[in-house]
């Protein structure tokens, strides 16, 4: 791979991205929204049930630790549908850029906006509730990565299938990756689910995430295995995801780009 071209699609959308309104907005605006809905909601839970002293460090981590999953898809995602939109798929493939380099890209574009709104939303979830995000230490880092890893695989097959059936299911860039959100158990314990529904999530990576946040801090330790299995099930999706990735890439190119738009 080309450290020059892959900067170049990301200067690319680095433009697109930080020079529109709509763009910023949903950096900032979505963590700030959820945060005020959930944080909320947790402190009129607390007061009825004062027992529960960590109920809002439990919501307002799970909403911070769930942007890397949406972020990271969506940003993969909505970089490919900027290329359709602004009719730029072609003027990009008719250049040297490898496919690689592309889906590259898409994942540096996508960590960096990461962190940026991960600083934004920690930032808030202190300031409006005092909840201090880096409570977790060491924690934080397995946790932000394979979260990232599942929102790329999920980003993945979003992106295969608007490869395959163009903008008209554009709508599953923002919708797609909330199917999985029952099943990770973001701001409740797998226990409650149903037993289908409990096998179902055994089978996402996220839930091992969540359900290991809840460990931190319930007792101060994780059960490391949480961590593998999470990470082998991300890498199995991972390899699928490319794979698709691939072969419906290879199908736009034999049907002709302009049977996207």
């Amino acid at each position: 791979m080309a450290i020059h071209r892959i900067y170049a699609v990301l200067l690319r959308h680095f433009y697109d991205s930080f020079r529109t309104v709509d763009r910023l907005a949903d950096i900032f605006y979505w963590p700030t929204i959820d945060l005020l809905l959930w944080g909320l909601t947790s402190l009129f839970i607390k007061s009825f049930a004062p027992e529960l002293p960590q109920i809002t460090l439990i919501i307002v981590s799970g909403i911070v630790f769930w942007l890397f999953v949406r972020r990271a898809q969506l940003d993969m995602s909505i970089s490919l549908l900027g290329d359709l939109w602004d009719r730029n798929l072609i003027n990009i493939f008719v250049s040297p850029l490898k496919f690689s380099e592309w889906i590259a890209s898409f994942i540096i574009l996508g960590f960096l906006k990461i962190i940026l709104s991960f600083s934004f939303a920690a930032a808030l979830a202190y300031i409006l509730y005092e909840v201090n995000i880096f409570y977790f230490g060491f924690y934080l880092i397995p946790f932000a990565l394979l979260l990232m890893m599942t929102g790329w695989w999920v980003g993945m097959f979003v992106n295969s299938l608007i490869m395959r059936y163009g903008t008209r299911i554009q709508n599953f860039a923002w919708s797609i990756v909330m199917v999985i959100s029952p099943f990770s158990a973001i701001y409740y314990p797998l226990s409650i689910l149903p037993d289908w529904m409990q096998k179902i999530a055994a089978l996402v990576p996220t839930s091992y995430i969540f359900e290991g946040a809840r460990e931190v801090i319930s007792y101060g330790a994780l059960d490391p295995r949480k961590l593998l299995y999470s990470f082998i099930l991300n890498l199995i999706y991972i390899s699928l995801g490319l794979i698709f990735l691939k072969k419906s890439f290879k199908k736009m190119l034999n049907r002709g780009l302009l049977s996207l738009y």
